[in-house]
């Protein structure tokens, strides 16, 4: 696909998700009568600005098409004793406000993915069909056909692309399956599979096909559910390998990595387009629920302290770990987005 128009794709589809992010935090504040300075789409030096004579909110356009902001009053710089400062307003309205960008995130990725599945012809089931032969390595280790494979090391699948997930992240060393067979669970011990490498890393691969199931409403929601969890797990497995030594710094992908996905997505269709919408949907919101300073659960952190000791932190020592936080983050996004430059040449 053109470099191009991949490029104008991969920012429509990262304002779109910013902006609906910041619509959250928006509707919630003004939900509970917390004063909006300026609501704006893009970053930057600003080209149009139209201020609201009724609530006085400056709903601006800035130069940079790279998301947008939300800035309420009071919260950054004391605003005295307004009662529509955000500094004033009780713990849990901090909680939902801070919180709301994300949950709305993570709600239009469920909506994105639902559409996704509705599309989605066929889908696989947890049932073994067939294996590449007898001598394929997962049957070797105790597998059958007809076996429905309910958990492998110990979590729960629900559908074909649950078993390809947890095989490829678990399966690249034996790993124990609970499978039902003949109306029974039976538990295999050191089930193995074959694996694959990928830039240095290891990953289970299937050697078995499953049986596709029928398509209703119960199994639209059941694969729309699963998909959702799918992507949930991909933010916490990944945080996992990062920490266990398994990934590196080099595995992790940011926008320029993002973009040239994007358009691999593009070339296969509408619907393998709206799979990744919804996961990066999902993934921006669990990310930024994580708590980490100057992310929205960085927040949330000290909102719950709040609740919990009945009074703020000190907005000076609060402000000062997010900084440091922010530092970090950018830190962190400018080396992989060199390292996602690297890849291309």
């Amino acid at each position: 696909m053109n470099n191009v128009w991949t490029i104008l794709i991969a920012l429509l589809i990262f304002n779109v998700l910013i902006i609906v992010h910041e619509l959250g935090h928006y509707i919630s504040a003004r939900a509970f009568n917390v004063g909006i300075i300026e609501f704006s789409i893009g970053m930057g030096p600003q080209i149009l600005q139209r201020t609201s004579k009724k609530t006085g909110i400056k709903y601006s356009l800035r130069l940079l098409p790279i998301g947008g902001f939300v800035s309420m009053v009071g919260e950054n710089e004391d605003a005295g004793d307004d009662p529509r400062s955000f500094a004033k307003q009780k713990a849990f309205k901090k909680i939902i406000i801070t919180a709301a960008g994300a949950i709305v995130n993570i709600v239009i990725g469920f909506i994105i993915m639902f559409t996704y599945v509705v599309l989605t012809p066929v889908y696989g089931g947890t049932t073994i069909a067939s294996f590449e032969s007898e001598e394929a390595v997962s049957y070797q280790s105790g597998l059958r056909v007809g076996d429905e494979i309910y958990s492998i090391g110990g979590d729960r699948v629900y559908t074909g692309d649950d078993v390809v997930y947890q095989i490829s992240m678990k399966g690249y060393e034996s790993v124990d399956v609970v499978v039902v067979r003949e109306g029974k669970k039976v538990a295999l011990e050191n089930v193995e599979f074959p694996t694959v490498e990928n830039q240095g890393v290891t990953f289970g691969t299937l050697d078995f096909k499953i049986y596709a199931v029928e398509k209703n409403f119960g199994t639209v929601a059941k694969m729309t559910f699963s998909q959702c969890k799918a992507s949930v797990d991909m933010v916490f497995d990944s945080l996992g390998g990062l920490l266990t030594g398994r990934f590196g710094i080099e595995h992790m992908s940011g926008v320029v990595g993002t973009t040239e996905a994007i358009g691999a997505a593009v070339s296969y269709g509408i619907t393998e387009l709206l799979y990744f919408c919804a996961v990066i949907a999902v993934n921006l919101g669990i990310f930024n629920l994580l708590p980490i300073p100057a992310l929205d659960g960085g927040h949330l952190i000290f909102h719950f302290v709040e609740l919990v000791r009945g009074k703020p932190m000190n907005q000076k020592y609060e402000s000062m770990i997010h900084a440091i936080g922010m530092i970090l983050l950018l830190l962190l996004v400018a080396i992989v987005t060199v390292n996602d430059i690297a890849k291309l040449f």
